[in-house]
């Protein structure tokens, strides 16, 4: 790196902080203002936080791996993940927005009420605070901690902890109102540097034809190096059918993940709860939607097919060969001057903004469900705040000490995402179904992480991983769905209901729609909205042809089909005039739907 690219990396840690400071004074006034941006976010806003939050600076490097192992197919490890995305787009995005709640651990005492629902919101709160958040963080240190190795050369561990640093100081200071145009910033930086490394990579194996036929060598044939489907020989070889089977029509609604949980939830109803109003709610996630797994995967993913010819097995990393950590070897190799700084600065940017939004998003379950909630429920809101930004701090340190330890503990990754292995079908029935309860949802929770650690030892996953892996992972999946599901409806029918008045009050807030709820609508007397399940289903349909024909159609001009690529770009355009058209049926549930009730929290 040259004294040019030291100093446009200088530039961004300078503009970052510049966006925090101006936010300070803004953030300091009250929670609403520090944790959800005094609900004034326009859609384009909160949707690009969404996309910044997860693009970290191991997200190319994971793709590369997949795409070297399994060539372009491999991505359906994560692309199996679009329907949970649509779902919350067309069912729980507006219905989370009239919640008018700081985060999704606070709608369990607006859903549910008594001694159970305290329970599981200060659990839920401390649980995704501390041991999700941080282990989230650690992996995500240590991939930074790769890209500087390679790149610089240099004490890894100190340039990240100073960027860490600078992270810090934005996102204490200027809250989410910072860490939202922190984002959009570094979204459009990091954006321009994956595709500007795309194109010199490409260039450097001897354009796009040099390359598909270079792949295809590789590969065996050019289906199994760029074929888009997990089908045939190739993909069966490492993807068997009872994986397929599992992730596509299993995985997105029963097992929760984040960023992608099924009903939506985490810092993805964090942004929503940040918009002002209930369309901008709904307009984020589907341009999250869009952008997450259809506009941002394929220059990725172009990179990580050069890697395949310019570092046949990876390069050697600590003396082992490592395929992902050739995406950082190709900034070093092919880029001038000036562009390997305009790299570096992208990458700390991915890094950054999914720093800042779990810094965020942790402090806020730590103060509003667990301070404010249970310690101090009459502090003033500056002192909220005060106390929120020794979290933010709190939370950083924390994470220093996990990352350093991440070696001895990786094996808690299966552990702690069990507890929300089987429960994602709860998670969304609660805004479908009034008889769902709180000893639901903790009945979920128990059974899941019970029955995994069982189903592991049933279904051990074989040395050396592969497909031997994946089937043994699809086992266990189905078995904790099966085995929970069936606790949690013997829990929900064992024990009563929620009280008329807990119903009531989440009824006048929320107003979700549809068969179950309409007994309890007539019981209280309370005007029912008009059922919108045709809207529902159908904007869910169209949202996946929207997103999966945007991603291939996207893909086949880049890799040389134009015809069939405006062809399937035609079809999301369809899918998109439609879905313009559904959507103000099913936002116009009442005139109030607009705005978000300004009411105390339960």
């Amino acid at each position: 790196m040259a004294a040019l690219d030291w100093g446009i990396v200088a530039l961004y840690f300078l503009v970052v902080a510049g966006v925090g400071a101006r936010f300070a004074k803004r953030a300091g006034r009250s929670l609403e203002e520090y944790f959800a941006a005094g609900r004034s976010a326009p859609w384009w806003l909160a949707g690009a936080g969404m996309i910044a939050t997860t693009f970290a600076a191991d997200t190319p490097l994971v793709v590369t791996g997949l795409v070297a192992a399994h060539g372009v197919s491999g991505n359906w490890l994560w692309w199996c993940m679009v329907m949970s995305g649509i779902l919350t787009v067309f069912l729980t995005a507006r219905l989370w927005h009239r919640a008018g709640v700081l985060s999704d651990v606070e709608l369990v005492e607006l859903r549910y009420g008594g001694a159970p629902a305290r329970f599981l919101r200060g659990f839920r709160a401390l649980f995704l605070a501390l041991p999700i958040n941080l282990i989230i963080l650690g992996w995500v240190n240590l991939a930074m901690v790769k890209v500087l190795r390679v790149m610089l050369g240099i004490d890894a561990w100190m340039a990240m902890l100073a960027c860490f640093a600078v992270t810090v100081v934005y996102s204490t200071a200027g809250g989410l109102h910072a860490a939202l145009w922190v984002d959009l910033v570094q979204l459009v930086l990091m954006m321009a540097a994956v595709i500007v490394l795309a194109i010199f990579c490409v260039d450097r194996v001897g354009g796009i034809d040099a390359l598909l036929d270079g792949v295809t060598r590789s590969f065996g044939s050019r289906e199994a190096a760029v074929g888009f489907l997990p089908v045939g020989e190739a993909s069966a070889a490492w993807l068997p059918p009872l994986a397929l089977f599992t992730f596509l029509a299993v995985q997105w609604w029963a097992a929760w993940y984040p960023g992608a949980e099924p009903g939506g939830g985490g810092y993805v109803a964090q942004r929503i709860f940040s918009t002002r109003s209930e369309k901008d709610g709904v307009l984020a996630v589907l341009f999250f939607q869009v952008g997450h797994y259809a506009l941002r995967p394929w220059p990725w993913i172009i990179t990580g097919l050069c890697t395949v010819l310019m570092y046949p097995g990876g390069i050697t990393l600590d003396g082992k060969p490592d395929v992902e950590a050739a995406y950082v070897q190709a900034i070093v190799d092919v880029l001038p001057m000036g562009l390997k700084g305009f790299l570096l600065a992208g990458f700390l940017a991915a890094y950054m903004s999914t720093v800042s939004t779990h810094l965020n998003w942790g402090a806020s379950y730590l103060v509003n469900d667990l301070y404010k909630r249970f310690v101090a429920p009459k502090a003033e809101e500056r002192s909220l705040v005060r106390v929120s930004r020794l979290c933010t701090v709190g939370i950083f340190l924390l994470s220093i000490a996990v990352t350093s330890q991440m070696g001895s503990i990786a094996g808690a990754w299966k552990f702690l995402l069990a507890l929300g292995a089987g429960t994602g079908m709860v998670l969304i029935l609660r805004f479908v179904w009034w008889r769902i309860n709180a000893t639901s949802e903790i009945a979920a929770m128990v059974a899941s992480v019970v029955t995994s650690l069982i189903a592991w030892r049933l279904f051990p996953s074989p040395e050396g991983g592969g497909a031997g892996e994946l089937e043994a992972q699809a086992k266990v999946m189905l078995v904790v769905v099966a085995v929970s599901t069936a606790v949690w409806l013997a829990a929900t029918f064992l024990t009563r209901a929620e009280d008329d008045a807990v119903l009531r009050r989440f009824l006048e807030r929320v107003r979700p729609e549809g068969p179950g709820w309409a007994a309890v609508y007539r019981r209280l007397a309370l005007p029912a909205p008009p059922p919108r399940g045709r809207e529902v289903l159908l904007g869910f349909v169209l949202g996946v042809v929207l997103v999966y024909a945007s991603l291939f159609g996207l893909g086949k001009l880049v890799l040389a089909e134009p015809l069939v690529g405006v062809g399937l770009l035609a079809l999301a355009v369809v899918a998109w005039l439609v879905i313009l058209r559904v959507l103000p049926r099913l936002l116009s549930t009442s005139d109030a739907a607009a705005s978000t009730p300004k009411k105390e929290p339960p």
